[in-house]
């Protein structure tokens, strides 16, 4: 029994899986001849001669149909609900697997202990410790009324606390976001003028961002994330940093009237005319005061780490003392700015104020995409950094839905747009966080805040909020990466100043589209314009690399290897790598002709990087086929991908090609057109 037989007995479908409807020839008559009419006379004298070798075609051309994209979708839906480990077809199973996986709180609180729940304890205290005024200024920051920094501080921590995966992550208000929210929400509503129509639109953004970060999760899009390349990301986190720190100069030098635009220029013309009309240098001293206390802790606490608490309680001992000292001098009453009224009480619904009608719909919608985008690239690589020390993976898709869930519910709750923030992550990791429950244990804390502490913020001074914002900042503001990117890429360095020098000198959306630009074109030029490498072989091997990198390699006489070097062939490239490949055919053909070499008989094209193919590309590659068939040349196509050789076999460009001339690596390839080659030299 030959080989053939005995493979259509063991395998009955094979026929069928190889080729597509239609195919005009059976897989016999494919693999004894070569479907091809050669115009040079050597090639079809190879033919003849031509080698039964079915290994290879079986291994790359025998494959199943790829799923479609429904079932892939699925698929992913399924991954992303249900949790990993083994499937039961009961109701029961199904529905815990898909809590746990909605609810990661399902799996890990089975074995939480009592040591956890002191460790949780005592960095959930530490954590409000340096939350409770952080949020206030972030409200202030964000335009809003202290008490809504304290709310955001609540609901978003205990929703995540359930639903996320992350151990250290702590949840909360962050500096960026709250210059994004105001900075935008602004351009549509003035807080000065329309309070109440302002918060209208900033509990909307977040409802929208809310929406827009879950679907991201469900749908699996966490890709969309990586857009803001870490360069981009750097160079956006300086600007900002350097915008929010002069914004704060209206607090630290006790303006009163300040502009409500972020680009450098209108921030320093503002500070100017209000340094030359009325302001109280109290303010700034009392301010630069605490400002150097707090820097001055976390020094120590770096240099000691049994000190970590230190600088994590400084913002808090700073509001205590700096509130106390404003009471007993009354120094309100000589010019010196303080906060006032703080609401108490647990946050009031919001519901009524979301609005889904009226002119401002797609503008809160556009604010929320930007929203979302920042947001969870900053919770996603703050999350990652700490899982990795830990040593425990993070599902990116999975803290998406978390943080979409939790600004949805927090819409509700007169929350802004909240994430994982560095500097208190930082913290909660160092007091010895186990789990989230330390944000539950910090919610429980601003929770006790807004109950019964709220009435003594009254006397508590704006500067010691600029102080402690000006505190966080420094952390955003990474020189050293900087210095780094231009080192190694000099591309990414571009697109890393772009985002800065725009967010500096323009906006805070200025820079995101100058960043994204040119991320963008870097991808599309690379896309276009993808590598074509020639291979040759490294002496005494069966390994061939790219001629340019190593050229120390040889080359086969009468015969051109070349590699394509994109995942992708379609309508944007495919013609750039026809021609491409055509062009060292010519060049190499005239290089022998002066030589005294003889011609090019075979082209073996390594498509084990292409992925995937579209029409376009299909038809490239059949136009090169046909062009290289003129010049007497056969093509040779190695290992592409499963959607590559499906919609090949769809298009018949195997039955054209010839199923005989696709191989599973270079190496075997190169070994059949050699065999050809002297074949046709004996005859």
């Amino acid at each position: 029994m030959n080989y053939l037989e005995s493979l259509s007995k063991d395998h009955p479908n094979f026929t069928k899986d190889i080729e597509p409807s239609g195919f005009s020839q059976t897989l016999q008559e494919a693999m004894t001849s070569i479907p091809n009419e050669h115009s040079s006379n050597s090639i079809e004298q190879s033919s003849e001669l031509s080698v039964i070798r079915p290994e290879p075609v079986f291994s790359v051309l025998n494959t199943p149909d790829p799923p479609s994209p429904w079932i892939e979708l699925a698929s992913s839906m399924k991954e992303k609900v249900l949790t990993r480990g083994k499937q039961s077809s009961s109701l029961l199973h199904f529905t815990l697997s898909g809590l746990q996986g909605l609810f990661p709180v399902l799996s890990w609180g089975r074995n939480y202990d009592l040591k956890s729940f002191r460790s949780d304890i005592m960095a959930g205290l530490t954590l409000a410790s340096l939350g409770i005024p952080q949020s206030i200024g972030y409200a202030n920051l964000a335009k809003l009324e202290p008490q809504y920094g304290l709310y955001t501080n609540l609901v978003p921590p205990l929703i995540y606390a359930v639903m996320g995966s992350s151990k250290e992550i702590a949840i909360g208000p962050v500096a960026v976001i709250s210059l994004l929210v105001s900075s935008m929400c602004q351009k549509i509503v003035d807080p000065s003028v329309d309070p109440t129509g302002y918060k209208k639109i900033v509990f909307t953004v977040t409802f929208f961002t809310g929406i827009f970060q879950a679907s991201f999760g469900f749908l699996r899009l966490g890709f969309l994330v990586d857009f803001l390349s870490h360069a981009a990301i750097v160079g956006f986190m300086g600007g900002a940093a350097i915008v929010i720190g002069l914004q704060q100069l209206k607090g630290l030098l006790g303006l009163t009237h300040f502009t409500n635009k972020t680009d450098l220029v209108s921030v320093i013309k503002a500070v100017w005319l209000g340094l030359h009309q009325s302001w109280h240098p109290d303010n700034f001293f009392l301010g630069c005061s605490f400002l150097i206390f707090i820097l001055v802790t976390r020094f120590l606490g770096r240099r000691n780490l049994k000190l970590f608490w230190l600088p994590a309680i400084a913002p808090l001992l700073s509001v205590i003392l700096s509130t106390v000292l404003v009471f007993l001098t009354r120094a309100d009453k000589h010019g010196l700015k303080i906060i006032k009224e703080v609401k108490s009480g647990l946050n009031p619904s919001s519901v009524k104020l979301l609005q889904f009608t009226g002119p401002y719909v797609g503008e809160s919608a556009k604010i929320g995409v930007i929203c979302a985008v920042i947001a969870l690239t900053e919770a996603v690589a703050v999350g990652r950094s700490f899982a990795s020390v830990r040593g425990y993976q993070l599902d990116g898709n999975k803290e998406m839905v978390s943080m979409g869930f939790m600004n949805i519910i927090g819409s509700l709750s007169s929350c802004y747009v909240a994430t994982g923030s560095f500097s208190r992550t930082a913290v909660n990791f160092i007091a010895g966080c186990k789990s989230p429950v330390s944000n539950i244990i910090m919610a429980i804390t601003v929770f006790l805040t807004l109950e019964f502490l709220t009435r003594l913020l009254y006397y508590t001074p704006l500067a010691i909020l600029a102080s402690i914002i000006l505190s966080a900042l420094p952390g955003l503001i990474d020189v050293r990466e900087a210095c780094s990117i231009w080192k190694v890429d000099k591309m990414d360095f571009l697109a890393c100043m772009g985002a800065f020098i725009g967010v500096l000198f323009g906006s805070v959306e200025i820079g995101l589209m100058v960043a994204l630009t040119i991320s963008f074109a870097r991808i599309l030029l690379s896309s276009i314009r993808p590598r074509i490498e020639t291979l040759g072989r490294i002496q005494g091997t069966d390994i061939f690399c790219s001629k340019r990198q190593h050229p120390v390699v040889s080359l086969e006489p009468g015969l051109m290897i070349v590699h394509i070097g994109t995942s992708f062939l379609c309508f944007m490239n495919a013609n750039f790598t026809k021609e491409r490949i055509l062009t060292y055919v010519m060049e190499d053909e005239e290089l022998q002709e002066e030589n005294n070499e003889g011609k090019i008989l075979y082209m073996v094209i390594d498509m084990s990087n292409v992925m995937n193919i579209d029409s376009s590309g299909i038809a490239a590659v059949e136009e090169m086929h046909s062009k290289l068939e003129s010049f007497g040349i056969q093509m040779a196509i190695v290992n592409p991908g499963w959607q590559v050789i499906y919609k090949m076999k769809l298009a018949r460009l195997v039955e054209r090609i010839g199923v005989s001339w696709i191989f599973l690596n270079v190496g075997e390839a190169v070994e059949a057109c050699l065999s050809y080659k002297e074949d046709n030299i004996c005859a």
